[in-house]
């Protein structure tokens, strides 16, 4: 019977172990707007570069997996790298595209008082150092 309540408590530590990982982790939702937020600016950039002024105008994010999600440290705040899988669907003025299973890569740094979210990616500055950029979540 002790070795019975021996492996009862030691599932149960496990269980709350593995659930402690996700705690203060951020939501799908918030991961959903750093996509979203994250590709209309990878769009911009494009459409600048290329001179480009035919803009998307509806852009839906669902059936968002995550498959990575890595605790880690930015700048001195916690953060994590959350990598996973998406599907897209673009309105664009005279047809709709639709993609399947994109990857995703992104850094989600919490503030300090813990209620909001920045969008962090990974930069160099002018001497070619790594540094981070971070922007609020909109």
């Amino acid at each position: 019977m002790h070795r019975v309540w021996n492996g009862l408590w030691a599932i149960v530590l496990v269980i709350f172990l593995t659930g402690c990982g996700s705690i203060g982790a951020p939501s799908r939702h918030l991961v959903e707007q750093a996509i979203v937020q994250q590709l209309h600016e990878t769009q911009a950039a494009l459409n600048q570069q290329l001179r480009l002024t035919v803009q998307p105008t509806d852009l839906t994010i669902k059936r968002v997996l995550i498959q990575a999600q890595t605790p880690l440290t930015i700048e001195g705040l916690g953060a994590y790298r959350i990598q996973g899988t998406y599907n897209a669907t673009i309105k664009l003025p005279t047809r709709q595209v639709t993609e399947q299973q994109n990857p995703f890569d992104v850094y989600l740094q919490r503030q300090k008082e813990g209620k909001t979210w920045r969008l962090a990616r990974l930069s160099t500055d002018d001497d070619g150092e790594p540094i981070w950029i971070t922007q609020r979540l909109q």
